[in-house]
């Protein structure tokens, strides 16, 4: 069994953040029923790279998932959608503030119908606030969140962090705020809304830079690979490319020293404590790559992994998707898709020893499981979803 088994979500959402969301909750066992637009689906079907046509990008976040079609242009299938939350444990969506309220489909009106509903909402900057109405991207929130300010080159441009984290983050949030919701109504009996945006999520994992300024009035920057306090915390340049090397404390650079061959730094009164390293951390920064100029990354990971010091090699994606601990912790999976194939995605990252997540099923072709709900949840006999089918507008 499953943590989530018995669980059922009305999911939609669409892209990455709330996708991100329901397809955490599915890999634990939550009955994800996807309800997405006829004929186009979800706008990520159509994002690149493609095997053949269909979207890797969407078939990665959406496995564990059954999709049915509905058009909420039309009244009846906004009721039939009404009478599918009347089955379900929670609502995912992550449309603009407002957007579900011109479908008379908003919290409020969904409530009345299901008091124990959680109803989830996934946006930019939330539903209060004066920017609760602006669009968002990923980009967006990464920018005015702050984020991008201190990522980078020292004294370079503000830089975009390479994974999409401002909806990767907001969706870990998203279903952290489900769970909370399920465990209060396990206990209460109540429902609620969950409200989660964007760009609170971005602030929210800025722990060392707010620090910082609110205790020293000082505006972070980008400092490169370098940590803002604590030293030596970076990359170094080894014979053949980059070497990560953390020393966090006095005890392991004095270790780091006399592995280096340079125990007079110990002492050094640049360098004798942590926040002397961290003044002058260029100075040290340039003594450091000297010594490791002189020996490769393999040779230097082997030297400092048997002293039991913090390192690591900047992998580039083939090397940690073929990593042999990657893979002993199941952390790439292929799923074998009707129309694509076989396609290897990223596993289930929590390991539970009594009810474990896992990636079962591919993802849903567009509306694949619209009979097959509607008899399951609704009691439609098989003339009933025909005649759905048939209907005026699908």
């Amino acid at each position: 069994m499953k943590a989530l088994e018995g669980i059922r979500v009305l999911d939609l959402s669409r892209v990455l953040a709330g996708p991100y969301c329901t397809m955490m909750l599915a890999d634990f066992g939550a009955d994800i029923i996807k309800i997405e637009p006829p004929n186009v689906g979800d706008d990520s079907r159509a994002f690149g790279p493609f095997i053949g046509k269909e979207s890797a990008y969407f078939m990665s976040l959406n496995r564990n998932k059954r999709s049915i079609t509905l058009n909420f242009k039309r009244k009846e299938e906004c009721d039939l959608f009404k009478e599918l939350v009347k089955h379900a444990d929670v609502v995912v969506e992550n449309y603009r503030p407002g957007t579900m309220e011109k479908f008379g489909l908003g919290y409020e009106e969904l409530k009345k119908i299901n008091p124990k509903l959680i109803y989830a909402a996934c946006s930019g900057f939330g539903h209060t606030g004066p920017y609760r109405d602006k669009p968002a991207y990923d980009i967006i929130v990464q920018a005015m969140g702050g984020i991008m300010s201190i990522t980078g080159a020292e004294n370079g441009e503000p830089t975009r962090i390479g994974a999409s984290v401002g909806d990767v983050i907001a969706g870990m949030f998203t279903a952290y705020g489900v769970m909370l919701a399920m465990y209060h109504r396990e206990r209460t009996g109540e429902g609620q809304k969950v409200d989660v945006g964007m760009l609170d999520c971005q602030l929210a994992i800025l722990e060392n830079a707010i620090a910082r300024y609110v205790t020293s009035g000082v505006v972070p920057g980008p400092l490169g690979n370098r940590h803002p306090s604590i030293t030596p915390f970076s990359s170094y340049t080894a014979e053949d490319g980059y070497i990560i090397v953390g020393a966090g404390n006095d005890r392991l650079w004095e270790r780091l020293c006399n592995i280096l061959g340079r125990p007079d730094l110990i002492k050094d009164p640049r360098f004798d404590t942590n926040s002397n390293r961290t003044a002058n951390a260029k100075e040290l920064g340039d003594i450091l790559n000297g010594i490791f100029k002189a020996k490769t990354i393999n040779e230097w990971l082997g030297i400092l992994e048997e002293a039991g010091l913090p390192c690591a090699p900047i992998n580039t994606i083939d090397k940690i998707v073929n990593d042999p601990h990657i893979k002993a912790r199941d952390m790439i999976v292929e799923v074998e898709h009707p129309i694509a194939g076989k396609l290897k995605m990223p596993g289930v990252p929590v390991k539970m020893s009594a009810t474990p997540g896992a990636v079962e099923t591919h993802a849903p072709l567009l509306g694949q499981h619209t009979g097959e709900i509607l008899q399951e949840i609704l009691g439609w006999d098989q003339e009933k979803v025909n005649s759905f089918f048939n209907s005026e507008g699908r």
